[in-house]
């Protein structure tokens, strides 16, 4: 019953539609009880030979009217108490949506996708059926219950109808022992549903690199052991589900022995007789569905008690990084980074330290540096994906730690060094940050991302279905159509995280000098192992173990002895072997 109090909030906003369903509720069960009283009345006539055709067939039409009624009534009320719960569904997976996109990487690196589906999809279904068939099956048990009581106790016996109920109060303990232990099973079964969610979800995104491994077998081996993992936990809660049937059986089938023993006893003593008998066995009847009732509700609330506390410990978490409250002011500005120090939530050790850094609006600054140097770290930081530890991060001479969040990241177009594309049209994914941008504008950015040529020998052109994360599409391709998509924002700071890696040197060549003559007030930011994408770059850091070793402009660098020097001697060493003809003996032969 904890459910009701937590989702309180939903039934007070919504209190006009379960209060019609209620009220419907209570009308049913109340029409509900003229057919026994009516069958008992005509028993005793036709006994005692005092009912006429007529009057037979006028109380069988009011019988027969009674239930179109209840039909019209069920299908209203349907509507009201299920039209609730359903629009719980959509605010909770909105809420639920809401906090995954203000959540930053460290909130992922707590939780798996296959996990965070899980919760959205199967977890909201179970409160939100409890919210609907959990609310119906509690009022209709307890109305109907406690009517057919009163009409059972006023009408025709009190004393009988306190000895049917006998073994009520012994079922009610029995079914809130295996409610509790319903609900503890219930949260590991959707805990391990949540892990065989992350392990489908893991196979299906990483299938290329199974199959080129030839890892099918070994995979479906894993798939197997976490689904029987599964399967068993799921089967722990059936064999306490199973149980309550079969207590509320033994119960009514108690009551019902009881009943027709003792009424009986009072039917041959003549403190009753048979019409009300039969009367009563009709309204213990009526009582088997509140029963039911009451242990289904019990099922499904622990249930919904279980997934819910699920979903509201994870909208509970509030996010790393804090919005601010100052808004930045229009045009381009001036970026200074302060980093005296820095480190991931989930370690200790610092990753960045002492790195400064000023940026002028239309300057190129250029990142480069061994693998795990704290490149990306850095553009992480001046994202604003994480909170600098020691020193600050500003732009228009305000910290970023107190400007809004969307103004700041309403100035960023970011490249990532992993392109996510959308299982959407070529045109479609262009367009991401701008849906109203015209076609004309798409051809634009395609044409600066150099890759315009290229989408026009897809098989549709823009129109072409890129098909999930871009399958069909090269690294190269992919890259490309991100760039277009953030050129086409037109945004006052572009950051590329290696995001040329993939292309050619010449294409790399013709993209940076398409930045250079079209986005001559743009400030850029380049993170890239291939030093020729930095030889255009204002100011370049030369980053090591968190700290920069080196800044300057090209020439300056690589001239000075160290890593830089090195790096692009050996880089173009290795360019010059690419373009030497090939000698050898075999090739020689074929000429």
């Amino acid at each position: 019953m904890r459910l009701f109090a937590q989702i309180g909030w939903y039934f007070r906003r919504e209190w006009y539609r379960y209060l019609g369903a209620v009220v419907l509720l209570v009308v049913i069960a109340i029409l509900q009880l003229l057919p026994p009283k009516l069958v008992g009345i005509i028993v005793d006539s036709v006994t005692e030979k005092q009912m006429s055709t007529d009057v037979l067939m006028a109380w069988l039409g009011l019988m027969f009217g009674s239930a179109i009624i209840v039909y019209l009534l069920r299908y209203l009320w349907r509507v009201l108490l299920f039209g609730a719960s359903y629009q719980l569904a959509v605010e909770l997976r909105e809420n639920f949506y809401r906090q995954l996109s203000h959540q930053n990487p460290a909130f992922y690196l707590r939780h798996r996708t296959g996990d965070l589906m899980a919760r959205a999809t199967n977890d909201v279904d179970r409160v939100v059926f409890a919210a609907g068939e959990g609310v119906l099956a509690l009022v209709d048990s307890l109305v109907m219950g406690v009517i057919v009581l009163v009409v059972m106790s006023t009408q025709i016996s009190w004393q009988l109808t306190l000895l049917s109920l006998i073994p009520m109060p012994l079922m009610a303990i029995v079914i809130k022992y295996y409610g509790d232990q319903l609900h503890q099973r219930f949260k590991s079964a959707q805990a391990a549903f949540s892990r065989l969610n992350d392990q489908a979800q893991e196979s299906m995104t990483s299938i290329r690199m199974i199959k080129a491994f030839g890892l099918e077998d070994y995979q479906s081996k894993q798939f197997a052991e976490v689904a029987v993992q599964t399967g068993a936990k799921n089967m722990h809660v059936a064999r306490v589900d199973a149980c309550f049937d079969p207590t509320i059986y033994i119960a009514i089938g108690t009551s019902n022995l009881l009943a027709i023993g003792g009424g009986s006893w009072m039917v041959v003593s003549g403190s009753l007789t048979l019409g009300q008998l039969t009367s009563f066995v009709m309204y213990l009847g009526l009582m088997i569905w509140p029963m039911l009732a009451l242990a289904w509700m019990f099922n499904i609330v622990e249930r919904g008690s279980a997934a819910y506390s699920r979903i509201r410990s994870l909208l509970a978490e509030a996010p790393t990084v804090q919005d601010g409250q100052l808004p930045l002011p229009a045009g381009r500005g001036v970026l200074v980074v302060d980093i005296r120090a820095f480190h991931y939530p989930e370690s200790k050790l610092s990753v960045l330290y002492n790195v400064m850094l000023r940026l002028e609006p239309g300057q190129m600054l250029g990142l480069c540096g061994p693998t795990g140097a704290g490149k990306s770290t850095l553009l992480s930081l001046i994202q604003r994906q994480f909170d600098v530890d020691a020193g600050q991060i500003s732009y228009h001479g305000l910290p970023l730690s107190q400007v809004k969040l969307d103004d700041w990241r309403s100035r960023l177009s970011v490249v990532s060094q992993t392109p996510f594309l959308f299982s959407d049209s070529v045109a479609n994914n262009i367009a991401l940050g701008n849906p109203g941008a015209t076609q004309e504008q798409i051809e634009q950015a395609a044409r600066l991302a150099s890759v315009h040529e290229d989408i026009l020998r897809l098989p549709q052109g823009y129109e072409t279905e890129v098909g999930e994360r871009g399958v069909m599409l090269s690294g190269g391709q992919k890259q490309r159509i991100s760039i277009a998509r953030a050129l086409l924002l037109d945004t006052e700071i572009l950051i590329l995280d290696d995001a040329l890696s993939a292309v050619d040197g010449r294409t790399e060549h013709q993209i940076l000098y398409n930045l250079r003559r079209c986005g001559q007030d743009r400030t850029v930011i380049i993170s890239a192992h291939r030093l020729s994408a930095l030889t255009g770059a204002s100011e370049i850091l030369v980053m090591q173990h968190g700290s920069v070793v080196q800044r300057g402009e090209h020439q300056a660098l690589a001239t000075q002895p160290g890593w830089y020097r090195d790096m692009y001697r050996y880089q173009q060493l290795e360019a010059a072997l690419d373009e030497v003809p090939d000698c050898s003996e075999e090739a020689l032969a074929n000429e």
